[in-house]
């Protein structure tokens, strides 16, 4: 009897850490399509700013993020308003890879997003620079924010 007690406690403490490796893999994973998203986001620095772009030629804010996201493997709603209405779930600490967005009044719709990068930077595009990193401390930015979402 004990001996079947014992046994059935080594399966069941086996299986906990069976579960709790999986939940690490699955987060690793995640972590990797966000660096994998940076990455590629980081490689257009420079790409001049064009509404409506969705390509190496040319971005807007969405556009980027959704194509690195999609070079990541993840797909990505179109414009930032659909974006943070659609995809993921608001945060309200962030990590590296979450998305943060931007609106001309805390009342009104996400106009812009971009990818944070960590250590207080994002990286977007922007009209008036291309593809550019910044503080998110940065006076114009921060008093847009209107929050986040991990996707």
């Amino acid at each position: 009897m004990l001996k079947k007690f014992i046994m059935a406690f080594v399966i069941l403490a086996s299986c906990g850490t069976l579960f709790a490796n999986m939940g690490d893999k699955a987060e690793a994973a995640s972590y990797n399509y966000h660096i994998r998203a940076i990455q590629v986001a980081e490689n257009h620095m420079g790409v001049p700013y064009r509404w409506g772009g969705m390509s190496p030629y040319g971005f807007d804010c969405s556009g980027l993020v959704k194509y690195s996201y999609g070079k990541a493997g993840r797909t990505l709603n179109r414009t930032a308003a659909t974006m943070y209405y659609g995809n993921g779930y608001h945060v309200s600490s962030l990590k590296t890879g979450d998305l943060m967005f931007f609106a001309p009044s805390k009342a009104s719709r996400p106009t812009h997003v971009a990818i944070y990068i960590g250590y207080g930077k994002m990286i977007m595009a922007s009209s008036s620079k291309g593809v550019m990193i910044t503080k998110t401390s940065n006076p114009y930015w921060h008093a847009r924010y209107i929050g986040a979402k991990r996707v």
